[in-house]
């Protein structure tokens, strides 16, 4: 009896000894992870999601660190933004669109001035700053415009009685009114629907119209009265928009009063498909005209041109260049997840792997001295994009929409849009609101 409790307690002596050595382990390696820290990153992009679940799946190979990637479905970024920062998993890395948005999220963003990231920029002037801080660095340089299908265009300039006979007399909004109006007309002919995609007006698909398209106005009121932000605006180009925006719903694939159904991806398949002649967006779109399943659009066939409004000089308008796509990192994240997506995003733009994904698959051109000139994006409307850049006749047309006082601004802005292509708001009531809200939302923002 006495040897079995010797047995006993030296077999429970055992098992004791190995659960302390499983648990020191188990802390221990909790602890390296600790140490690694991970990254969570939270997406604008719906177009890209899997672009960037690829990149965070071969970066945790590669490193061994763990980076979790959630896209915000559109125009539901800042609510996303609100949700998931007041959780304690919260996001390490996001995304602020200039310096409005900073505002919103200062208390959030990390002073970023001695990364190597921003070391790296071409023009550090492009980066979100306060004081001597940095506090959101720009990753992509972008353009949107109007993209259109030249085999298209070409098959309209051989036509009988075509109003230009190339795209270099399509330089102003008249002729551009001029050959849209005609095309329309010869449709058929054409085997189109209609020169436009149709103009998508849905709650939280119209950023096209009430962000990019609304730009032009804005740079040109910025531009006469020689600021950068204003906090009352006169929408002095305010009929120069509606040009522009009439053109679009009255020649376009669909009625007006349907636009309330339609989505940018519809919008970019009508144009993959040959349906439609021309639509406006940036070259980020060239994935969702690219991957449309019975797409018919040559790749050499998809180019840009400026988006004309009637505005003085506007023969020599490039198109609309610039960024909102700025990195923020979570200044309530632990030190190592802080460590951890610092390190994630110099890999990107730094590293040869990272610097393919960056040029191959989400195709940005990148405003860092890490690219070489051949480490650019070779997709049609990128190389469009960097043409454009390098014409010094044209001038190209900021992103002054990163000063727009709010997101509910633009919200308002659209739902205003609707009610007009629908027939139930005066273009001077749309003016009108544009106006009040501007100045509302500003002042609400102090």
């Amino acid at each position: 009896m006495i040897k079995l409790k010797k047995y006993l307690t030296i077999a429970l002596s055992a098992v004791m000894a190995t659960v302390a050595l499983t648990g020191c382990s188990s802390s221990n390696d909790s602890s390296k992870d600790d140490e690694k820290g991970s990254v969570y990153y939270l997406s604008f992009k719906p177009e890209q999601e899997e672009q960037w679940k690829k990149i965070a799946e071969d970066y945790e190979k590669e490193t061994g660190v763990k980076v979790k990637v959630v896209t915000a479905a559109s125009g539901t970024y800042e609510q996303t933004l609100k949700s998931e920062i007041a959780k304690e998993d919260a996001p390490t890395l996001f995304q602020i669109n200039g310096p409005v948005g900073y505002q919103s999220w200062k208390d959030y963003c990390l002073n970023l001035k001695d990364t190597e990231l921003y070391k790296h920029l071409l023009n550090e002037d492009m980066a979100v700053k306060d004081g001597d801080g940095v506090y959101g660095i720009p990753y992509v340089e972008e353009g949107y415009g109007i993209i259109y299908n030249n085999a298209i265009m070409e098959k309209y300039f051989k036509l009988d009685g075509a109003k230009a006979k190339s795209m270099d007399e399509i330089n102003n909004y008249n002729k551009l009114k001029e050959v849209a109006e005609d095309m329309q007309a010869k449709k058929d002919k054409l085997g189109i629907d209609g020169v436009f995609a149709s103009t998508s007006l849905t709650p939280g698909e119209d950023w096209r119209w009430q962000t990019h398209l609304a730009n032009l106005p804005i740079y040109y009121e910025y531009k006469d009265k020689d600021v950068t932000d204003l906090d009352k605006i006169d929408f002095t180009y305010a009929d120069q928009y509606k040009n522009i925006f009439d053109l679009y719903i009255n020649n376009s694939t669909c009625a007006p009063t349907l636009l309330g159904s339609k989505t940018v991806s519809d919008s970019m398949a009508e144009f993959a498909l040959g349906k439609a002649a021309m639509v406006q967006n940036g070259n980020w779109g060239w994935g969702q005209i690219s991957e449309v399943e019975g797409n018919t659009v040559k790749e050499k066939d998809v180019k840009f041109m400026p988006i004309y409004t009637g505005a003085k000089g506007e023969e020599k308008q490039g198109l609309c260049i610039g960024t909102e796509n700025f990195f923020s990192i979570n200044n309530k994240a632990s030190e190592a997840d802080q460590k951890a997506s610092i390190a994630f995003i110099e890999w990107l733009f730094t590293s040869d792997t990272g610097k393919k994904h960056v040029t191959e698959e989400l195709g940005f051109i990148a405003p860092f001295d890490t690219f070489k000139d051949a480490e650019t994006p070779q997709d049609p409307l990128a190389q469009e994009v960097l043409r454009y850049l390098g014409n010094k006749d044209l001038y190209n047309v900021d992103w002054n929409f990163v000063s727009f006082p709010s997101q509910t601004f633009k919200d308002d802005f659209g739902a205003a849009l609707l009610e007009y292509a629908n027939g139930n708001m005066k273009w001077e009531d749309v003016k009108k609101l544009v106006v009040d809200k501007w100045a509302s939302e500003k002042e609400a923002a102090k």
